[in-house]
């Protein structure tokens, strides 16, 4: 039997992950849903306060604004002092402005507060991506991603439908059904601030849950690792890295599309005629069929070939159900594309988050995973101010879904040419294995002197970097 101290890798990354992710995964859903609850508050709040549509999404999405200019600092300083305590002072500010939203009185103090709320939650989410790079191998970390992007989707399901019930308790306590949806979201991020500071380890050396072997042992998996391109150095570098700008184009057009589904979603179903209640149980559903999927493909998704594919399964399959939703006549058939293409959505984030960490290291890559999120996140800016601004010109609560389905287009054909160029690197490097077996001559010599010819065969696949998931053979018993 096994002791605690002779865990196997994927042993000890299971108690890792069990002893992480739960904390963290309900960090990311309280802050998912304070991101999104503008979406239900707006059903009441645009009347209430004498707003547009338009005024009310340029308000919403000034949060984007905030979050891009402060999301570096933020980060950085997360990589300074420890995830633990810079992870908890963002937690408890955010909820603080969320709390004080629930009492806006005009439409400058919902801009102000806004652009708050963005400043203070700023760092969060490359922050986490950052802490788990710390902690998980990069042949377990898409799955860890996929987990960890489970926050989300359950976010939206349940802020769907706690929106909705908390627009019914207009008039409780004196106060308007929107105020509630404001102050009942925040307070769940100030009561976190205590377990975050309590629960959360710093680094894998501060982790009271593992034995000092098994940091050992993870220590070394961490190291061995570290890839061999890694950039390091001058964090503020990764503003002018063209890698970083790519991947930031990307993940802009990956939230266009959520933050844009997210925002309009209740709009579009309120033209159905329903309840709030009803609003809030359907707009629960792309998002209960994207937590089922998240639990079973990410961890599929091991080698970046694979990435890339279902990058382009997914995105095809959401660009042709937003545009069926924007084409269909009956609501029904409409609001059954909209589901599956926003799961399609949410399945993107961790195939996405598995790769830029393959190029960064230390400061370098909090900085860059940072620039990342904070300026693919103006995607949540143009999003929430294309679908109003779509649906006032076409005169239609149902055209502004071809706004998703024109940034998933444009992810399918990239994702095209990522396995391309996939394909074509992976080629060159078996090139540069074979010249070097060749000239290296790395053969094993037998005890009688005499060359092994399959010895070459191997020291080729033991150098190739997909030997590890390859099926081995068992030795036969001689």
């Amino acid at each position: 039997m096994q002791s605690q101290t002779e865990l196997s890798e994927d042993q000890l990354m299971k108690k890792v992950a069990w002893r992480l992710m739960p904390l963290l995964i309900v960090m990311f859903l309280v802050s998912f849903i304070d991101r999104q609850n503008v979406g239900f508050a707006k059903l009441d709040m645009v009347h209430a306060l004498n707003m547009s549509e338009a005024a009310y999404g340029l308000g919403a999405s000034l949060f984007f604004i905030g979050y891009l200019l402060f999301e570096i600092p933020s980060t950085l300083a997360l990589h300074k002092y420890g995830a633990r305590v810079w992870l908890a002072r963002i937690m408890f500010t955010w909820g603080a402005v969320t709390i004080l939203l629930g009492f806006t009185s005009s439409l400058p103090m919902f801009y102000v507060l806004r652009f708050m709320l963005g400043v203070a939650e700023a760092g969060f989410y490359p922050g986490v991506i950052y802490y788990l790079t710390l902690w998980f191998p990069q042949i377990y970390r898409t799955r860890v991603l996929g987990i960890f992007t489970l926050g989300s989707a359950l976010a939206n399901m349940l802020g769907a439908l706690v929106g909705g019930l908390l627009l019914n308790l207009n008039g409780t306590l004196g106060l308007a059904g929107w105020q509630w949806v404001f102050i009942a979201t925040g307070a769940p991020a100030v009561l976190l601030t205590l377990v975050v500071m309590v629960y959360l380890p710093g680094s894998i050396d501060e982790a009271k849950f593992l034995s000092d072997a098994q940091k050992a042992r993870l220590n070394d998996m961490m190291l061995r690792d570290t890839p061999a391109n890694v950039t390091r150095g001058n964090p503020l570098a990764a503003l002018w890295d063209l890698r970083v700008l790519l991947f930031a184009a990307t993940y802009m057009l990956m939230s266009t599309s959520l933050y844009g589904v997210t925002y309009w979603l209740p709009t579009l179903v309120k033209g159905f005629g329903v309840s709030s209640t009803i609003n809030g149980l359907l707009n629960m559903m792309p998002w209960g069929l994207a937590v089922l999927l998240l639990l079973w493909l990410p961890g599929k998704l091991r080698h970046d070939r694979v990435v890339f594919k279902a990058i382009a399964a997914i995105g095809l399959l959401g660009l042709l159900c937003f545009t069926s939703s924007a084409l269909l006549d009956s609501n029904s058939l409409r609001f059954g594309a909209l589901v599956i293409g926003g799961a399609c959505i949410t399945l993107l984030y961790p195939c996405f988050w598995s790769l830029p960490p393959k190029f960064f290291q230390g400061a370098r890559a909090a900085a860059s995973i940072a620039a990342i999120n904070s300026i693919g996140n103006l995607g949540g800016f143009f999003g929430q101010n294309l679908m109003p601004y779509v649906g006032k010109v076409t005169h239609s609560n149902v055209t502004p879904m071809l706004v998703p389905a024109a940034c998933l287009t444009v992810l399918f054909l990239g994702a095209l040419v990522a396995m391309r160029w996939q394909r074509q690197r992976d080629l060159v490097a078996l090139a540069d294995l074979e010249d070097d077996i060749v000239r290296q001559r790395l053969v094993a010599i037998q005890e009688d002197g005499s060359e092994d010819p399959g010895a070459s065969i191997d020291q080729l696949l033991d150098l190739h970097p997909d030997h590890l998931h390859m099926p081995h053979s068992k030795p036969h018993s001689h």
